[in-house]
Formats: C-alpha cells, sequence, structure tokens
C-alpha cells in the first residue's frame, strides 16, 4: 500500500489552484507519495451574492492539470440535492463542506482501503471536515491561502471573542488594536465578515475554525520566513494562542502557479510589453472578483492617464454584468483610448498575470492585495501599489506597506472610492519617485529571498521535509 495525502479545497478557484500546486510540489519533491485532490460538486449551487454560483473554468482546469500531471487524482464528492439558495457567498463557502460530510467520510475510508492515509489537508473554509477526520484518526493539517499576517488573526480569534462584547470594529472604533506578529492595525483594517455580530453564523464558522485551527496536527502557509518574519516567529512562540498550544506552522512558499497563459500561442498583451521600455509600465489588475462602479471605472482612467506612465490595465464591467464583455468606448472617458494609445493597452476581462509580472517591461502593479497576487509579484520583484476591495485585504495592505514593505497605499474613503488624483499620484510615486525606489529595492530584495527559500538548505525546502518527514514516520 502507498502512502496517500488527501487534499480538500474548498470552492473557490484561487483555492483549488493553490491547494493543487501544493499537490504538485509534493509529488515533484517526493513522488513515492500518492495525491488525491477532493472537489466539490457545485452544480446545485446559489448564493445570494452570485446567483449562478457553478464555476465552469472549474473542470477546464482540472482537465488541463490531469493532461499534465497525471500523478495528481481527482476525487469528486457527490452532488447535494438539498443546498439553501440565496445565502451569503461567505456563508455558503463554510456550509457546502459541511453538507458533503457524508460523502467525505465515505471518500476516506475508501481511499483507506488500498491506501496508507497519512494526512488530509483542508482549506480552513471546509473546516467542517476536522471532526470527520478526527472520528477517523487521520491526522489533518490547515493549508492556509492567505498571508502568514492574516493566519496570526486568524488564531488571535478566540482571544479577540472573550475580550469584546459586541462588534470589534464597534468597540474599537479608530484605535489600534495590537496582534502578535503584525504592526499595529486600525481596527477599521480588520476583515468585517470575521468581526461581524456574534449571533451570526458567520461569526460562529470562522470562531470555530480558528478553534480547530490549534487543535490540528500542523499549518501550512504560503510564505517564507523572510518575507514574513514577525508574523511566524509570534505563530511559533505560540503568542496567537495563548491559553493552548500551537500546532507548527510549515512556510513552504511562495506557492504559485507557474503559468496561467490561456489558449495557444502569445497573449497580444505580451507582444505589446515586448515594445516597451524596461520596468516602464505600471499593470493595474485587480483578480477575477474585483469590480468598480462605473464612476470608479472613469475617475481610474483619469488617474492612469494623468500619471503620464506607461499602462497595462485589466478591465471588467461592473456587477451585474460582470461576466459579459465590457464596451470600453462606453466605460472609459471619451476620447481615453485615443489619447493614450501610445502608452497604454487596455485587456478586457482577463490578462495572464504571472507572465505579465514576470516580463521585463513591467515596472510596477496596482493590485487588490490578493494574497496570490501578492507572491506573483513578489516573486517577479515586481513592487505595488495596494488598493485592497474585500475580505482580509485591508489587513493585507497593512503587512505589504509597513511590514513586508514592498507596496504603497492609495488613499481610500471608507467605502473604498480612490479618487483619480490620488491614484495618478501613488502610481507616478511609484514609477518614479523615492518611496517607489525603496519598495522596488525591498521587493527585489525579497524576490531574491524567495529563490534562496527552495534552493538546498533554503527555510521552504526544509520546512517541507519537516513536514513529509511527519506524515511519513506516522504509524496506523
Amino acid at each position: 500500500m502507498d502512502d496517500a495525502i488527501v487534499l480538500y479545497p474548498c470552492a473557490g478557484r484561487s483555492h483549488l489552484t493553490t491547494m493543487v500546486e501544493l499537490g504538485k510540489l509534493l509529488l515533484q519533491h517526493y513522488p513515492r507519495i500518492s495525491v488525491t485532490v477532493l472537489t466539490l460538486n457545485t452544480q446545485n449551487a446559489r448564493t445570494a451574492s452570485n446567483p449562478n454560483y457553478v464555476i465552469s473554468a472549474t473542470a477546464q482546469y482540472i482537465a488541463a492539470v490531469k493532461a499534465t500531471t497525471p500523478s495528481i487524482n481527482f476525487h469528486e464528492l457527490p452532488p447535494i440535492s438539498d443546498i439553501p439558495s440565496n445565502i451569503p457567498q461567505v456563508e455558503f463557502l463554510f456550509l457546502l463542506p459541511s453538507l458533503n460530510n457524508p460523502g467525505l467520510h465515505q471518500a476516506l475510508q475508501t481511499i483507506s482501503q488500498t491506501s496508507k492515509l497519512k494526512a488530509l489537508i483542508i482549506d480552513f473554509f471546509c473546516d467542517a471536515a476536522f471532526q470527520v477526520a478526527a472520528n477517523l484518526s487521520i491526522p489533518t493539517y490547515y493549508k492556509y491561502t492567505s498571508s502568514a499576517s492574516t493566519l496570526a488573526l486568524f488564531l488571535y480569534r478566540p482571544t479577540l471573542h472573550k475580550c469584546y462584547d459586541k462588534k470589534i470594529k464597534e468597540d474599537l472604533g479608530d484605535s489600534l488594536l495590537d496582534i502578535p506578529g503584525l504592526p499595529s492595525i486600525l481596527a477599521s483594517d480588520l476583515p468585517e465578515y470575521r468581526m461581524s455580530d456574534r449571533s451570526s453564523k458567520l461569526y460562529g464558522y470562522f470562531l470555530t475554525a480558528a478553534t480547530n485551527m490549534a487543535k490540528s496536527n500542523g499549518l501550512i502557509a504560503n510564505s517564507f520566513e523572510q518575507l514574513e518574519t514577525k508574523a511566524i516567529k509570534a505563530i511559533s512562540a505560540g503568542l496567537c494562542v495563548p491559553d493552548g498550544p500551537t500546532p507548527p506552522i510549515f512556510c513552504i512558499g511562495p506557492l504559485i502557479s507557474g503559468s496561467n497563459q490561456g489558449g495557444d500561442g502569445q497573449h497580444e498583451c505580451l507582444t505589446w510589453l515586448n515594445s516597451q521600455p524596461r520596468q516602464s509600465v505600471v499593470f493595474l489588475s485587480f483578480g477575477s472578483m474585483g469590480l468598480f462602479s462605473a464612476e470608479q471605472l472613469k475617475e481610474m482612467a483619469v488617474g492612469i492617464e494623468n500619471s503620464g506612465q506607461r499602462f497595462l490595465w485589466v478591465v471588467r464591467n461592473p456587477p451585474p454584468d460582470n461576466e459579459k464583455e465590457p464596451k470600453l468606448d462606453e466605460l472609459l472617458p471619451e476620447g481615453f483610448s485615443e489619447r493614450t494609445k501610445d502608452r497604454g493597452f487596455v485587456l478586457k476581462q482577463w490578462a495572464p498575470q504571472v507572465e505579465v509580472l514576470s516580463h521585463a517591461s513591467v515596472g510596477g502593479l496596482v493590485t487588490h492585495c490578493g494574497w496570490s497576487s501578492t507572491l506573483e509579484a513578489v516573486s517577479a520583484g515586481v513592487p505595488m501599489v495596494g488598493w485592497p476591495l474585500f475580505a482580509e485585504q485591508r489587513m493585507n495592505r497593512v503587512a505589504m506597506v509597513k511590514e513586508l514593505k514592498v507596496a504603497l497605499a492609495v488613499k481610500d474613503s471608507e467605502e473604498g472610492w480612490v479618487s483619480g488624483e490620488e491614484l495618478g499620484k501613488r502610481v507616478r510615486e511609484l514609477m518614479e519617485g523615492e518611496e517607489g525606489k525603496t519598495v522596488r529595492e525591498r521587493v527585489t530584495a525579497m524576490r531574491d529571498a524567495a529563490v534562496e527559500a527552495w534552493r538546498e538548505g533554503g527555510s521552504s525546502r526544509i520546512a517541507l521535509a519537516k513536514l513529509v518527514q511527519l506524515w511519513l514516520s506516522s504509524t496506523e
């Protein structure tokens, strides 16, 4: 019987991608291990924020992985017939795995009949699986998809729960909060959905997940020691779980996709970048869920134009038509395309981000501060301007600016509005100013440190070896 590891991501595409990358990494360095990825069937899923939740691109992605890495096994859990409709999307990400627990239990038992099941690695949204694995005596590890800094907050969540009676943001207002491993952070920068009223289901989901993570066999973080030294040390020292033991943390990053090129041949934006001077282009990209109002898009165009910089900008339609191809002449200011045609390129919907960031002509990224995008930029040595939109991204920005020092921050309103003047100012500073120069030097150093982390004897290489040794040395 072979030694098997089972990976269990939530339904989100980025969560699936990072889990598959972990599977590839394991097979690359330890081919004797069998890797199975469990996937959730979302054919009957609907949410309030996304009534057409079914992710068609997921099937295409899995087919591509099977073609290039056939040694990764995929096992789709049975569809769930009675899924409540019109619930908030983040709440849905917790609910769907809990509804799949019977199917998960059966899948794990089936795998155990032909393999020595050494570990179940779960996304924190799949926290409902923790009890299933415990009942089957399967060691369980949490794969955390965001930064070590936000992991520190996650683990500290039960302590905050004990300290405040109602909503933390309401209790603290705009005062600073001290969390182990983090720079002082405004309460307003905390993730809203994790700090909501304790009577809500979502609050309970996050609190339970944080509690279970502290009881797990280990935490797997997509980061590396030199990038997030302070947060990683705080977690390792047990400072984030002051009333109990902390499981070991294994930082095996940066773990990013080697390529996200779609279709055959070179993308047209890469051809355009080939004709631009070195490090002269600022790339504006906000992830697959980064959406703006029509008014904000026009304001962004004003800022980009007035910055005087060369640019590559990914534009998507405002909701609810965000899946439709945008009509740029209607969305952007009159004459914008003509006035900027010699120094700008506007893409509709999507860009091959990994390839773009790796291109020599790209000198900056305006980003939503999603952790995958942050790691891609760091790995390419590209400095950033942080414009967070939702989830934990405001916290990521605090860490990126204050602790990691790889980004500048735009000044935004409570509602997230950024003026064209502010965007233009920050872009110019990143590309031409002294602050931008300092950030560029720092991110270049972190790019080199990321390479070193994966060399023989590097921190991430050692962490992976320790993790696998822990699995293989365990007994039934």
